[in-house]
């Protein structure tokens, strides 16, 4: 099925942060939030819940972890089993509680930057201390260091929160890279805290690899926390799961205060469970979309902004731009912001290897997005702007 954005009329009636965080002059591609209409089958059920009055406590017992094995086995090929499945409020609770029982306060985690920046708060909330293993770019892509982890671990650090596919860039990691990163855990006796709530978003070129499914080690030492509420754009509604593949995790997961589990929303569970189960042709919809709104972002860059560079991300809605070329210094959005009236993810939040980049969303309407890179572009020095500052410079 077709999935368009809504026009920026509709959009600006919504009350949610990507909406009410800056004036209406100002487009707003910085938060993970997309600009497509909500799933019928996930408004119906929440309106259906609404109707009959179903606003209480989320039940002990429901079909979450069946109907999420059911879409794991159909998207990936992945094996879950539904009783390996415990929800709560959102991603970020489930890292945290997660993290907390996997070490001894005071214990390294490492993170691979750049990365998602709620991961430098949420390992010392967990009681953990933060340690950078950053990734490496070459020409073709991205990968995990695996040498810079294995010297983390061997230095004892204690828990690994891996990002798959990885934010900013869009990178699901290969097979390959998880595997090994698997065999390091075992050897090292380190759990991997897999956050993979971009996963139903990789696009037709991209190939996600859950890590739990990827060997034995991987079950045996991780855990998988994901939602529904990036894909099917449901963020607010909170629910998220927490998904494990042998008994030590299941343990580990089971061994949480009883209230981890109560903080689930109850919109969130009926939410996630008719995306899992019924909202699927409408993401493939939005796949497709986005992966138009991606070529589009290549096209457009090249013609306006030939000196930001960008590697197009095999999932999600993301683009990780390096505006190092424009001069706009270390944190390239807030130039984008007061010249351009563009809203973009600040680079340096995502770690050192983030300053000069910025993060744009491209979950919008192709029209949108061209405006966004339109006012970009107006943001560089005019040629004449350019030769009165070499003249200023030159005296």
């Amino acid at each position: 099925m077709d999935v368009a954005a809504d026009p920026l009329s509709l959009l600006r009636t919504r009350t949610s942060m990507k909406w009410r965080s800056y004036p209406e002059d100002v487009l707003p591609l910085f938060v993970a939030e997309m600009d497509y209409p909500l799933a019928e089958p996930i408004s119906e059920a929440l309106v259906a819940a609404v109707r009959r009055s179903d606003t209480g406590y989320v039940a002990p017992v429901n079909e979450l972890g069946e109907v999420f094995a059911d879409f794991a086995r159909r998207r990936w090929g992945w094996r879950v089993d539904p009783g390996q499945v415990a929800s709560t409020t959102d991603v970020s609770v489930a890292i945290v509680e997660s993290i907390r029982r996997a070490i001894t306060p005071g214990d390294q985690v490492v993170i691979n930057t750049p990365v998602y920046p709620p991961f430098f708060d949420l390992v010392p909330e967990a009681g953990g201390r933060v340690l950078e293993v950053p990734l490496l770019q070459g020409q073709t892509g991205w990968a995990i260091d695996l040498d810079g982890l294995e010297a983390a671990f061997r230095a004892g650090a204690r828990a690994f929160l891996l990002c798959n596919p990885h934010n900013p860039i869009g990178h699901p990691h290969s097979v390959e890279d998880l595997t090994a990163v698997a065999e390091l855990t075992a050897r090292y006796d380190v759990t991997v805290i897999s956050d993979e709530v971009h996963a139903p978003l990789t696009h037709s070129d991209g190939t996600f690899v859950p890590f739990l499914s990827v060997s034995p080690a991987a079950a045996e030492h991780g855990i998988c926390v994901t939602a529904a509420s990036k894909a099917w754009n449901i963020a607010g509604l909170k629910c998220a799961l927490m998904v494990t593949g042998s008994e030590r995790m299941r343990r580990l997961v089971s061994g949480m205060p009883q209230e981890v589990n109560w903080r689930t929303g109850q919109f969130g569970l009926i939410a996630s469970i008719a995306a899992y189960r019924d909202a699927e042709p409408w993401l493939d919809g939005v796949v497709a979309a986005l992966e138009a709104n991606r070529a589009l972002l290549a096209e457009l860059l090249d013609a306006q902004l030939p000196g930001a560079a960008y590697l197009p991300p095999r999932a999600s809605y993301l683009a990780w731009l390096d505006l190092r070329a424009l001069g706009w210094g270390d944190d390239p959005s807030v130039v984008a912001l007061e010249r351009a009236k563009v809203a973009l993810h600040p680079g340096p939040m995502f770690g050192s290897p983030g300053r000069g980049f910025a993060r744009l969303n491209f979950g919008c309407s192709p029209e949108v997005l061209a405006e966004a890179i339109s006012r970009l572009a107006h943001a560089l020095p005019q040629p004449r702007e350019t030769a009165v500052v070499r003249a200023k410079t030159a005296s």
